[in-house]
């Protein structure tokens, strides 16, 4: 499952739980761009609730799209990512230090309120 949902004029949030395959990451990515088309200096929540790694297809459909993908990043500045893996907190950080003008925190799902906060800074 990957869900996108506006939440007001420059934000979105994301829920993420399961595996992708090819059509579904399509179907996402799709999703993102679709739904980022009106942002500038926009927030992301993002909500890992169970990740599982794509599938290779998946993996290559996103390789694939990354150009775009660096370019809709940059319509953002700032990500809270939750999640209670400490392996994707850590990713997740550290690409946003990859991604220049996104500031991405990673916060336990039970901080959603911190989160909310931060990204409201």
């Amino acid at each position: 499952m990957f869900e996108v949902t506006e939440n007001g004029s420059n934000r979105l949030d994301i829920r993420m739980s399961g595996k992708l395959d090819s059509e579904s990451m399509k179907i996402a990515l799709d999703k993102l761009v679709r739904k980022s088309e009106h942002i500038e200096n926009g927030r992301m929540l993002y909500e890992i609730i169970v990740y599982q790694l794509p599938t290779l297809e998946a993996i290559v459909i996103e390789f694939s799209r990354l150009p775009s993908m660096l370019g809709l990043m940059k319509k953002f500045s700032r990500a809270a990512v939750l999640t209670d893996k400490q392996w994707l907190k850590t990713i997740s950080e550290f690409e946003g230090q990859l991604i220049p003008g996104l500031e991405i925190k990673a916060f336990n799902m039970d901080q959603r309120a911190e989160a909310e906060a931060w990204l409201s800074r």
